[in-house]
């Protein structure tokens, strides 16, 4: 069932970007132009997405809950989260942002300009204090959520089917990118890549806390508040 919401996605992601006709021009593009302070209503597709996040978490816990698992093992594997185990994940989550950021940038290097349909229009304007408290929230969920269920779910499952946490890391990242498919091929590459930067990071920590930690981060900084002072 997690597989089958995963191709939904899919689906609607590449139809986001090839679904109309691109001869028609930019206001008949399935991806609005929502730069308008006066026309946007981007926050009821923020709260959509943070329903849809925990939604998917919800369906993981029942699935563990029949298993007789629970949640918490999922998030903090054998490692129980007192101070100081907390203050080294902090720690660790420091150098491993700047790891995600230049990998993602080398490999955006690498494949060359993005001819995808921009989603700028999707990100929270600079200077709206609503829109940045619900993207703020949006990134929270994002990192919690997709964690637990790509780092966590598909990850240990994949690695049950296969035997093998090297093919668990790979699969669990196509998944991962896959679901991306709203933001173009070039984006669905990188995020698969990246992707399968945070299952190793994972499964090298054997949590998800830290994978958490700089999820949420990433998802604030390059989402907003890198374009706010930048």
């Amino acid at each position: 069932m997690m597989l089958g919401i995963q191709l939904l996605l899919v689906v609607l992601g590449f139809w986001m970007q090839h679904g109309s006709d691109s001869s028609s021009g930019p206001q008949n593009s399935v991806v609005p132009n929502l730069s308008s302070a006066a026309t946007r209503r981007i926050w009821p597709f923020y709260l959509c997405i943070i329903a849809l996040e925990w939604g998917l978490v919800a369906t993981v816990r029942g699935a563990m809950n029949r298993c007789g698992f629970r949640l918490a093992d999922l998030i903090n594997g054998a490692s129980f989260p007192n101070w100081k185990n907390l203050l080294r994940d902090v720690l660790i989550s420091v150098p491993f942002f700047f790891v995600w950021q230049y990998t993602g940038h080398f490999v955006s290097q690498l494949l060359g300009p993005n001819r995808a349909k921009s989603i700028e229009g999707l990100l929270p304007q600079e200077h709206s204090a609503l829109e940045a408290v619900l993207w703020i929230m949006v990134s929270i969920s994002a990192g919690i959520c997709e964690e637990i269920v790509f780092r966590g779910y598909f990850q240990h499952n994949f690695a049950a089917y296969t035997r093998s946490i090297a093919a668990a890391v790979v699969l669990q990242g196509l998944v991962f990118g896959l679901g991306h498919a709203y933001q173009g091929a070039k984006q669905v590459i990188i995020i698969c890549i990246l992707g399968m930067v945070y299952g190793w990071f994972a499964a090298w920590r054997k949590n998800l806390r830290s994978n958490i930690m700089t999820h949420a981060w990433t998802d604030i900084w390059n989402g907003w508040l890198s374009r706010l002072i930048g």
